[in-house]
């Protein structure tokens, strides 16, 4: 490889107005619907690829700004075979880049800053897109708060090779489709079908013996043959006159006659998952043809692949096959993904997680250069392997377990007037206090809003308060504890802050509508001795029972107290008070 594109700076384009995305050799984008990932890949496709695409609609704009250019900064660097960032172009590179392209900064690293401005002509009503080589590779903002896409443009100069092509495949992908369609990765590589003449005459000597064959043993195609040559009686042809041929005669229309069997059947009776699948796997056909080309050729190679949603239509396990699939193919890669799975195949490093927050899209990344290898190990098995859903979240509750965790939706759907699905709310239970680390590191890295729900137990050996203090000051965040932590009241599990709230008749409501009896008479001859005996449950003892079955009683405890009327716990409403604030919710 040798190079690598490994910062990314767009302003203006779409939904991006102002934002720098740092790639590795493989980069997966994760994020929420509409947070600008496919804007993303098409921003690549303006500085790399084809821009006969750009509309007016491409260009930013909001309720207080409309932006008048697009600006796309990438910068390209040396890398070493370990894909670590070398000081130095190879000789093989630097002859194709040229020095004109190629700056060097104060510490002697070589690199290719490209600048890509599309206008709006305003006279014609087109779009001009001009490259440029800067002189330099600016912070992303400065202390006089001048952004970079304010610095100068730098040299006009254009930046297209054919030994770094761009790639970019949509999630509307249908190997049926690229077989009627020429220009297609598939349509170009069958137009481009190749033999030797003798290869030629060989195979067409085949093909009309097997014609033949077939014409003679078919009565129905003789019959039309013989039929149709009456034609010469009024043509005059003194040619060979009409002849059936139920295979392509000519070895230059074999692609046009191409269907593709998968198992016992046509392609066209599979499932979209398989033909998606066929399409990319397509694509990296092409791509290892124009690898070989260039080894043949004695060139450098490398491809710029963007890949949007791999895993359309595929169960889980496909997608972690097609994950390693992609990660073979050579050049550098850009995938987008909604998906859990493909996010959770990827190292931490190569995640970047999309955020739309209040005002501008932001692009969080776990950076893993502070992290001890138990570290890593902690956020792959107890984050990334089991809650590959944060990725998508628009803000996540992390607590203690399994009870609030299941309890929790409930409440929330009381007090926002809509689920919590709809919202992009995820609740995480942690599987213990100890647990709040790794799960702070991944969303405070990702830039996803978080806020813990904590239990504040102080007995012997067991200080639970102090504990999620110490893990919320070891996570890197710049936000206070009073921001992002709700505790309960000093000494109280959440069993024991919902009794002493005052909702003992709800839990006894709960812990009743759960008995289960044999049947109506049942029910009719036990019921209301059981009533009598959960009513005289004290304090004590309904904590006991709660806590002995947590996740069985939580969410029927949370259905009681919805049913009751009364107001949510005042805890519950301190930390939906917070996310309301957070996301700009209006109730």
């Amino acid at each position: 490889m040798n190079i690598l594109i490994d910062t990314v700076r767009i302003y203006g384009f779409r939904g991006l107005r102002n934002i720098e995305v740092s790639l590795e050799p493989f980069t997966v984008l994760t994020g929420m619907n509409n947070t600008g990932k496919t804007s993303f890949h098409k921003a690549l496709q303006v500085v790399l690829g084809n821009r006969l695409f750009i509309s007016p609609d491409d260009f930013y704009i909001s309720e207080t700004e409309k932006v008048n250019e697009i600006i796309v900064d990438i910068r390209i660097v040396p890398i070493d075979n370990d894909a670590k960032k070398a000081n130095n172009f190879t000789d093989e590179w630097l002859e194709i880049f040229t020095d004109d392209r190629i700056i060097v900064n104060a510490e002697g690293e070589q690199f290719i800053p490209l600048r890509t401005v599309v206008t709006i002509d305003s006279i014609t009503n087109t779009f001009k897109t001009k490259q440029y080589i800067q002189q330099e590779w600016v912070v992303f903002k400065n202390e006089d708060d001048k952004h970079w896409y304010q610095s100068e443009n730098g040299t006009e100069k254009p930046f297209h090779f054919d030994e770094t092509p761009f790639f970019y495949m949509d999630a509307q992908r249908d190997i049926i489709e690229d077989i009627k369609v020429r220009n297609s990765y598939l349509g170009k590589m069958l137009s481009k079908i190749e033999y030797s003449k003798k290869d030629i005459i060989a195979i067409e000597k085949q093909i009309k013996e097997l014609n033949e064959h077939a014409v003679e043993s078919s009565d129905v195609l003789s019959n039309i043959e013989t039929t149709l040559k009456e034609l010469d009686t009024a043509m005059d042809n003194t040619n060979n006159g009409v002849d059936i041929t139920p295979f392509p005669k000519k070895v230059r229309d074999l692609n046009k006659g191409v269907s593709i069997q998968y198992s016992d059947f046509s392609m066209e009776y599979h499932g979209m998952g398989t033909r998606s699948w066929s399409s990319l796997l397509t694509l990296k056909s092409f791509i290892s043809l124009f690898a070989k080309t260039s080894e043949n050729n004695d060139k450098p190679f490398f491809p710029i692949i963007a890949i949007e949603e791999p895993e359309a239509h595929l169960h889980p396990n496909a997608q972690k096959k097609l994950f390693g699939q992609i990660a073979g193919i050579q050049g550098q890669k850009i995938i987008s993904t909604h998906s859990s799975y493909v996010a959770g195949s990827a190292e931490l490093e190569q995640i970047r997680s999309f955020y739309k927050g209040h005002d501008d899209v932001v692009c969080g990344k776990i950076d893993t250069s502070g992290f001890s290898s138990e570290d890593i190990r902690k956020i792959k098995r107890q984050v990334i392997n089991t809650r590959g859903e944060l990725f998508f979240s628009k803000v996540i509750i992390f607590c203690e377990g399994e009870t609030e965790e299941q309890a929790m939706p409930i409440f929330a759907e009381k007090y926002f007037g809509k689920s919590t699905i709809e919202i992009g709310i995820d609740f995480v239970g942690v599987g213990g206090q100890g647990n709040y680390l790794p799960f702070l590191r991944v969303a405070e890295s990702l830039n996803i809003p978080w806020f813990i729900f904590s239990d504040a137990e102080n007995t012997s050996g067991k200080n639970i308060k102090v504990s999620v203090q110490n893990q919320f000051l070891k996570c890197g965040t710049t936000k206070t504890e009073s921001d992002s932590i709700v505790f309960l009241n000093d000494g109280n599990d959440y069993e024991k802050q919902l009794i002493n709230d005052g909702f003992g008749r709800e839990i006894k409501k709960a812990i009743a509508s759960l008995d289960i009896y044999k049947n109506k008479k049942h029910r009719e001859a036990k019921g209301a001795k059981r009533l009598k005996e959960i009513e005289s449950y004290d304090n004590e003892k309904l904590y006991e029972i709660f806590t002995g079955s947590k996740t069985q009683f939580g969410p029927a405890v949370a259905y009681a107290i919805i049913e009751s009327n009364k107001d949510l716990p005042q805890k519950i409403i301190d930390l939906f008070d917070k996310i309301k604030e957070s996301l700009n919710i209006k109730r």
